[in-house]
Formats: C-alpha cells, structure tokens, sequence
C-alpha cells in the first residue's frame, strides 16, 4: 500500500461525529469504551509499527453497528460494521485505498465472528478492543451489561461454575469463564498479550476477594 499523506486528526473528528450520529449505543459499547479502544490500538501500533491510516479508522469505527449480545445477529455484527463504516469512508471521500484493509480490521475484531485477521493493523484493532474486556474496565463493563440485561451478579447455588458449565446467560460472573478469562490466549501482538495477562490477574483478584465476601469455594 502506498503511503499516502492523510490528516489523521481532522478526520478523527469525523469518525467520533458519524459515530455519534449513526450509532445505538449499549453499556458496554458507548463513545467512552471507542476512546479508549482508540488509545490501546494508537499503543499497540506504535510498537508494531502498523499504519495509522488503516488502524485509527478501524478503531474509531469498529462498533459504528451494535448488536445486542443477546440477538441472533450477533455474530454478524462486525461485519455489519465493516459494511457501514466502507461505505461511510468512500461517501466521505477517505483515500479508497485503505478502505479494504480497515473493513477487514473491523470485520476481524470481534470474538463471536471468528475471523481470523490477516494483516498487523487488524490483529492491533482486535488486541486493542479485547484489551477494554479486561482488567478494572472490563469488570465495570460486564457487570453494567448485565444489569441492563437482567442478569444477577452471580448464580447462588454455584457462584463460580465448579460444578456445572459456565453459562452467561444465568450471570455475570459466568461470562468470565465463557470468555473473559481466556481472552489473554487469543492476543495477537507481544506488547497486548502482556497487558492482557496483567489484567487478567487483576481479574482474578477480584475474583477471590468476591469468593471470600460471598463465602463461596472458587474449586473443588
């Protein structure tokens, strides 16, 4: 791809613009968790030395379509997005020859897809949003989520899924086990592995101490 002198900063007002226009937010994927997505991938990006001008749009524009986590649609979702913010890019006049690699970014992104990403930009978008998954950030998040989809905290008569699948359709705190604590494995780059593990562990703490305030054995 030929470097193509872009200015990243005036565009970025239009991604955050079109976003808040065209997009249905849920508690988990609100302007603030695209911000901080956008933080992680410029870190990452600049430790891979990855394009800007695929990675920034990517992750400005990787949750332009939200479904909800319970829907049938679910795993289409980044695709959806993909479609929407390709289309939004060429109707806005971004340099065409990006627009295939940051709709593959987007498309790859997300977990329920399973899209595996061809290219050092979509592997930093997907470490980036997986990043905001875990650690303090990605506790608040599963816990608001569901709330909002009336989930109890925890399942009373096994809190911790010791001696039944994990299901997060019955609570939270599964949803830790269905996901969130694996996805340190699924890192793509160094440096976000690293900080995925960090906040892993931090997500295990957290699971501990609420082990101790319920009273309730994490194992057998």
């Amino acid at each position: 791809m030929h470097a193509q002198i872009i200015d990243l900063s005036s565009w970025e007002a239009r991604w955050r613009a079109f976003l808040l226009q065209h997009t249905t937010a849920d508690a988990a994927h609100d302007l603030e968790h695209t911000r901080r997505v956008v933080v992680n991938a410029q870190r990452l990006a600049q430790h891979e030395r990855a394009d800007l001008a695929v990675v920034l749009p990517a992750a400005w524009l990787h949750d332009c379509v939200v479904v909800p986590k319970d829907s049938p649609l679910r795993a289409q979702a980044s695709t959806l997005a993909a479609e929407a913010a390709g289309a939004f890019l060429r109707t806005a006049g971004y340099p065409r020859a990006y627009i295939p690699a940051i709709e593959h970014a987007i498309a790859a992104h997300s977990f329920s897809a399973g899209i595996i990403p061809q290219s050092v930009e979509a592997r930093i978008v997907q470490d980036a949003d997986r990043l905001d998954a875990l650690g303090a950030v990605g506790i608040a998040r599963t816990l608001m989520l569901g709330a909002v989809m009336g989930r109890p905290l925890y399942a009373a008569e096994d809190p911790f899924a010791i001696r039944r699948p994990p299901d997060d359709t019955r609570s939270s705190i599964d949803h830790f086990y269905t996901k969130l604590l694996r996805l340190a494995a699924t890192m793509q780059t160094a440096v976000g592995r690293r900080e995925a593990e960090q906040r892993t562990a931090f997500m295990h703490t957290f699971l501990e101490q609420l082990a101790a305030e319920i009273a309730a054995p994490q194992s057998l």
